[in-house]
């Protein structure tokens, strides 16, 4: 699977929304990931920011999705967004978004596209069915333990995938 190309109504978004890296996720992050999972965000990196700016607005950090590194693998899970930020947002927005299949979907896919020259093997831990259908969507792939899912960002032999599989899976929930 190679990295996702955006959508041709991404472009509607970019007077909308950014998606960016960010290290502060104590301040920018942690009310979304409290609200969600009832504890802080993860302290380290990565920490994917999906931000909507309303017209005439301060922007406003509205989808949450850590990464971890390991080794050649790359870990994502803990994604939430923030329903409230999603209800404010002005009609265009919300109808942008929702032709690119939603705020989640549409972070996780820019997340692809970002560290997919770094990372072989992007994985996702998912437990949620609405979260999951977005996951496939975007390319990921279901693989033979529950719950963990993967996106090969390039051609891979196939030890090298199950290996990167068995890495992953031993990790447990992420």
């Amino acid at each position: 699977m190679m990295p996702v190309e955006p959508a041709a109504s991404d472009a509607m978004l970019d007077a909308y929304l950014d998606v960016a890296v960010v290290a502060d996720a104590k301040r920018l992050a942690d009310p979304i990931f409290q609200r969600r999972y009832r504890q802080a965000a993860p302290d380290f990196p990565y920490h994917v920011v999906g931000f909507y700016r309303p017209p005439g607005g301060e922007a406003q950090a509205a989808c949450y999705i850590h990464f971890t590194a390991l080794g050649d693998c790359l870990l994502g899970g803990g994604a939430c967004v923030d329903d409230r930020v999603l209800r404010r947002m002005a009609a265009p927005a919300r109808e942008a978004l929702h032709r690119v299949g939603g705020l989640y979907r549409h972070c996780l896919a820019w997340s692809v596209r970002h560290f997919a020259p770094r990372y072989p093997a992007i994985f996702g831990y998912c437990g949620d069915t609405l979260a999951e259908r977005a996951d496939l969507a975007v390319g990921f792939e279901r693989t033979a333990h529950p719950h963990l899912l993967v996106y090969f960002t390039r051609p891979l032999p196939a030890e090298t995938r199950a290996r990167l599989i068995a890495e992953a899976n031993a990790v447990g929930p992420f």
